[in-house]
């Protein structure tokens, strides 16, 4: 497919307006939005913290002295079935009550280019929870006994090693019991590169477009579950919209690789469907939990251990008799430190739609994306403007590095801020914010909540020139 283009009267350095409240506890949320809106399919697994369960104690070594942590394995619950465990790869990152997770690719976590990344998969493979035999774990370390607690420990810090200390300037910590630095160092030591797992379900695209009477798609289903049921929505049935294979058979289940069509009658009225694809799957070890949505400013997690958790994904298709159909979607991208959003136009004739303040065209047939600048762990609000007349909206975090990465950038030493970024917009109204909110008192940070929950003070920002680098795709 060809290249995006931009409509002639376009700005060439449209500027958006970048407004909030800076506080000091929580992060802002999505204004109101249009009904449909929201931050995207859910993919794979989706949870909440529950905080940490099996720890001891490690010891950060920063300027002006050190300071006592919390450090071990934390649980999380699937919100449609299953338990998780898991360790911290952002340790100055606080933590948010019950806050809310979702399986992620390492290049869209705080593991992005991190060459230990691998090395950290192997610890989680290699040691407690998944070596349950702590004498023979001690024995590995060379040390005479491992409780959970003292393992707990000491696995954590050796994945803080190379999460944390891979980046130049990046956090000195060190396990506060013999027992557990033993383990820390022999682990850091074995450690070996592996390659990251596969997810436990993802669809793609997550939105497809065409014209009535076309069989739409398709959509390809990557899992590690041996099935996945797979149906269409109630509405959609109703339509006579099937779910087929390329052959034309209509299909109920699926497993890796196997790729799905909307078969859509012909003259069938402009409308949308979508399916919804779940299945009971082992979550792999070594798999990222990122959080979601606009509070999403949360310690970015890697899995240690996973009861069979359901896991669930979804995609939609938009269809027309005649004229143009959008599908968009957004996908972040860490490589230029910001977000993808993804405009396609499955229909007979050219339109024009906006992202931010920028206007493009797509032909008929022609696929594109536009990245939008975001800043590290800053808040964003996307809204894109399409024909049907609304505004597609796109919210989340950007978390491409660790905490302590980027104040050693900043040049801002060590101590994790207190004050939370201001929420960027671009395109649609602005963000406000929902109050105080406390953080986990002990999950990687210190056993005095780092963040003190204040009234709010509104600030404006001001105007920030936030200007849409295009990148387009075949």
């Amino acid at each position: 497919m060809t290249s995006a283009r931009r409509r002639p009267l376009d700005r060439r350095a449209a500027v958006a307006v970048v407004s909030g409240a800076l506080f000091v506890s929580g992060v802002a949320a999505a204004g109101p939005a249009a009904a449909g809106q929201g931050e995207g399919n859910p993919r794979g697994a989706t949870a909440t913290l529950d905080g940490l369960n099996t720890y001891g104690k490690a010891v950060v070594q920063e300027e002006g002295g050190n300071r006592d942590i919390s450090a071990g394995l934390s649980e999380m619950t699937v919100e449609d079935g299953g338990s998780l465990q898991s360790y911290s790869v952002d340790m100055l990152n606080p933590t948010r009550e019950q806050a809310g997770y979702e399986e992620a690719s390492w290049g869209t976590s705080s593991l992005h280019h991190n060459k230990a990344a691998g090395k950290i998969r192997w610890i989680v493979e290699n040691s407690f929870p998944q070596v349950n035999d702590l004498q023979a774990l001690a024995r590995q370390a060379k040390v005479k006994r491992l409780t959970p607690e003292l393992a707990a420990a000491g696995t954590q810090v050796a994945i803080w090693r190379l999460s944390e200390e891979s980046s130049a300037g990046g956090a000195k910590v060190k396990a506060a019991e013999p027992a557990a630095r033993k383990l820390t160092d022999y682990l850091v030591k074995a450690a070996k590169p592996m390659p990251e797992p596969r997810p436990s379900l993802e669809l793609g695209p997550v939105e497809t477009a065409g014209m009535s009477g076309d069989r739409l798609g398709p959509v390809t289903v990557r899992t590690t579950a041996p099935v996945v049921s797979i149906e269409a929505d109630p509405d959609a049935v109703a339509r006579g919209v099937r779910l087929v294979d390329k052959k034309g058979d209509e299909v109920e289940t699926a497993s890796n690789g196997t790729k799905v069509y909307f078969e859509v009658p012909e003259g069938s009225e402009s409308g949308t469907a979508s399916l919804a694809a779940q299945a009971s799957a082992k979550i792999p070890v070594g798999r990222v939990f990122t959080g979601t949505g606009e509070h999403a400013r949360t310690q970015t997690q890697i899995l240690a251990g996973a009861s069979s958790s359901t896991v669930s994904g979804s995609a939609s298709v938009s269809w027309a008799e005649e004229g143009p159909v959008a599908a968009v979607s957004s996908a972040k991208n860490c490589d230029e430190s910001g977000v993808d959003i993804t405009v396609a136009n499955g229909g007979d004739e050219e339109f024009g739609f906006t992202v931010g303040e920028h206007e493009y065209v797509r032909e008929s047939g022609e696929s594109g994306a536009e990245t939008v600048p975001v800043e590290e762990d800053q808040p964003y609000r996307i809204a894109v403007n399409v024909p049907d007349g609304t505004d597609r909206v796109f919210t989340g975090v950007l978390d491409c590095a660790t905490a302590s990465a980027v104040r050693a950038e900043e040049g801002k030493g060590l101590v994790a801020s207190a004050a939370t970024p201001s929420p960027a917009t671009v395109g649609g109204g602005g963000l406000s914010p929902d109050g105080a909110s406390s953080d986990l008192a002990e999950t990687g940070s210190s056993d005095t909540p780092l963040l003190i929950s204040i009234a709010v003070g509104l600030v404006v920002v001001g105007g920030t020139a936030l200007m849409i680098v295009r990148r387009a795709r075949q």
